[in-house]
């Protein structure tokens, strides 16, 4: 919207670049182009602002499938006025020359204009498509034809639009029907999700049994060596018994050798030393019989005092004098 301020009864228009600005003055063009700056009075002037920046018109309606389905169509159409003196004498883009409001509204009939159009050919492609087409390739299907239509169509042109783009965000069914349609995608993709996972649920359970396999073998084989250590230790120490009984066995028979040598010796040399003995106890015996027997008690009677213990201190008492005595006497 253009700016108009007020100064001595007239009026100064400031306009945006991106509009423009059509003045007329008696019906002859004063001013003509977009971003103006100038004076005018407002009692001779009439003046139209046309915006030519692109603008966004969003649109949703409803159709009708071949198989008498209802779908929801939103799009978006782009466009912009390239023709503004075209536009402004097809549609009133005036303004109030004291406010700068436009009287009408161009862009509503411009909006209603290409709305219609493309909702036209939009339900007459929809109408003999069936829905599970429309849902899988309507889209690209409906933004085309609204495009080939919008380009074709010359009262656009005459009246200076040019469609710029065309974008069909979605196309929907009703409710119901998407929630059916969903169903069987929705079950197919739980029989997959429930296929994976009874899947991992096999692969675990062989891994478990393949580990549970491992163990096993690893147990047996661990029996089989404790087998054989139990084996090898009692190779072990039967060989270790029959070693010791082996020393043993030889240990008892040295002993026996060694204690029947000496028992030998001994008894050669208590023979040895009987005979000795018996040869020196008869020289003695020899010797005693050549001697006289006064010599014989003189001997005897000192190895009897050899004999005899050590008398340190002798009491003699009466009686044993007197009883000495009487043996004398006898």
């Amino acid at each position: 919207m253009a700016d108009i301020s007020k100064r001595f009864g007239l009026r100064h228009l400031r306009a945006a670049p991106t509009s423009h600005i059509r003045h007329l003055r008696r019906g002859q063009v004063v001013h003509d182009g977009a971003g103006l700056a100038f004076w005018f009075r407002p009692l001779v002037a009439a003046i139209s602002e046309v915006p030519v920046d692109d603008r966004e018109l969003a649109m949703l309606f409803h159709a009708r499938t071949a198989d008498f389905q209802d779908v929801t169509v939103q799009a978006t159409v782009t466009f912009r006025i390239t023709d503004p003196a075209a536009a402004a004498t097809r549609l009133d883009f005036g303004i109030d020359p004291d406010s700068g409001v436009w009287r009408a509204a161009p862009l509503e009939q411009i909006g209603t204009l290409l709305t219609e159009n493309s909702q036209q050919h939009a339900l007459q492609l929809l109408a003999r498509t069936s829905l599970a087409d429309a849902l899988t390739d309507g889209v690209a299907a409906v933004r085309g034809r609204i495009a080939e239509a919008l380009a074709a169509e010359p009262r656009l042109t005459e009246t200076g639009l040019e469609v710029i783009a065309v974008r069909v965000v979605a196309l929907r069914p009703e409710p119901e029907v998407e929630r059916a349609l969903r169903t069987p995608a929705r079950e197919q993709i739980q029989q997959e999700a429930d296929r994976a996972t009874y899947e991992r649920r096999a692969v675990a359970v062989e891994r478990e049994r393949a580990i549970s396999e491992n163990e096993l073998d690893s147990r047996i084989e661990l029996a089989r060596r404790e087998e054989q250590l139990v084996t090898q230790q009692g190779t072990n120490a039967r060989r270790e018994a029959e070693e010791q009984a082996t020393a043993a066995a030889v240990r008892t028979e040295s002993e026996a050798s060694r204690r029947t040598t000496l028992a030998t010796a001994e008894a050669e040399a208590v023979r040895t030393l009987g005979a000795a003995n018996a040869a020196a106890e008869a020289d003695r015996l020899a010797a005693h019989q050549q001697v006289d027997p006064a010599v014989l008690h003189a001997l005897a009677l000192m190895a009897l005092a050899g004999n005899l213990p050590q008398v340190e201190h002798l009491t003699l008492t009466p009686d044993l004098i007197t009883d000495l005595l009487g043996r004398l006497a006898r």
